[in-house]
């Protein structure tokens, strides 16, 4: 007996459906256009919520920062602004404190940065070649990063006390003598520089752990062949090599140092320390800043204050971005 097949559409469709209909010019042109526009438009959408927080936390702050710096502000009538100009500027660059505060914050970050720097070089050499529990080592460098600024000074603000300190009784033991050292003009430098130095130096030799170990191993192979000795590898390969983050960690390290505020703060327990020293011989950018924003309520100076800041920064920068060209310059 013969079977019926199922006969199929005029345009080969299965039966029971109908074929599609075709795509008119007026919607293919709609649907190339939107199809355009989310090509176009999606990058600047996933990037929008950094901007949007980067203006309402960064951005507008700063400017708001700039336009209190040319009104007369107290804190304690905040809703009362008088136009200066550029009075509060001229305030400042006219007091002798604030040059006093230049100095020291200049004089505390060459004196924490150069040995830090040159301490975490060392240090991340020495965890670059194979080391048993080299995970160990590398989170015991890390851990004084982790701990909070306020508890490092503190706990150092003991160890360098006058009376009692840890590092007072180890000098007496020997033989030397005791030292005040938050009355000293540099013996208060050299404590602070000592903090900055033990919390830092641990990011730091991350950083180039990290970088030495993205060098080439033929570099190094081909140096061995050569004769050179290990620290001439260092010298000639790994240094040359770290010019880029050397720079960045430089840049970095002079930021923080300009930032200085809770160590000089804390140095003597938060009582003569929120002054810098009783000369103000600690006394950083920062800590002067705090004085007159907060202590004595002037806050249009205190916004002065903070854009000098800015400039210095800016300015070294540029020195630092200056000499990193004529360096790269010279190597090639």
């Amino acid at each position: 007996m013969a079977t019926s097949t199922p006969t199929r559409g005029t345009h080969g469709s299965r039966p029971g459906r109908r074929a599609p209909k075709a795509m008119t010019p007026g919607r293919q042109a709609w649907r190339s256009r939107l199809w355009r526009f989310d090509d176009k438009a999606s990058p600047y959408a996933y990037i929008a919520p950094f901007f949007l927080i980067f203006g309402a936390f960064g951005l507008y702050p700063l400017i708001y920062t700039g336009w209190i710096a040319l009104h007369r502000v107290e804190m304690v009538s905040l809703d009362q602004m008088d136009w200066v100009g550029w009075e509060n500027f001229s305030k400042i660059l006219q007091d002798d404190e604030f040059w006093t505060a230049v100095a020291n914050t200049f004089v505390i970050g060459v004196i924490s940065t150069v040995p830090q720097l040159l301490m975490a070089l060392g240090l991340a050499h020495l965890l670059n070649y194979k080391l048993r529990a080299s995970t160990f080592w590398r989170t015991v460098i890390l851990t004084p990063y982790a701990t909070s600024v306020a508890s490092a000074a503190l706990v150092f603000a003991l160890v360098f006390r006058a009376d009692g300190g840890l590092l007072n009784w180890v000098l007496d033991f020997v033989g030397l003598g005791d030292t005040n050292w938050a009355q000293g003009h540099w013996s208060s430098k050299i404590a602070i520089a000592v903090i900055v130095i033990w919390r830092w130096t641990g990011y730091n030799t991350l950083i180039y752990l990290a970088a030495m170990q993205a060098v080439p191993s033929d570099l190094y192979e081909a140096a061995s062949l050569d004769g050179a000795s290990r620290w001439q590898q260092f010298r000639n390969v790994t240094i040359p090599a770290l010019r880029p983050t050397i720079l960045f960690t430089i840049v970095i390290s002079t930021i923080g140092s300009m930032q200085l505020f809770g160590e000089p703060l804390l140095l003597e327990g938060g009582t003569i320390g929120a002054q810098g020293g009783s000369e103000h011989q600690y006394e950083t950018l920062s800590v002067y800043l705090y004085n007159y924003g907060w202590k004595l309520g002037h806050l249009g100076p205190a916004a002065a204050v903070a854009w000098a800041m800015l400039a210095l920064l800016l300015l070294i920068a540029a020195i630092n971005w200056l000499v990193g060209r004529s360096v790269r310059k010279t190597a090639a």
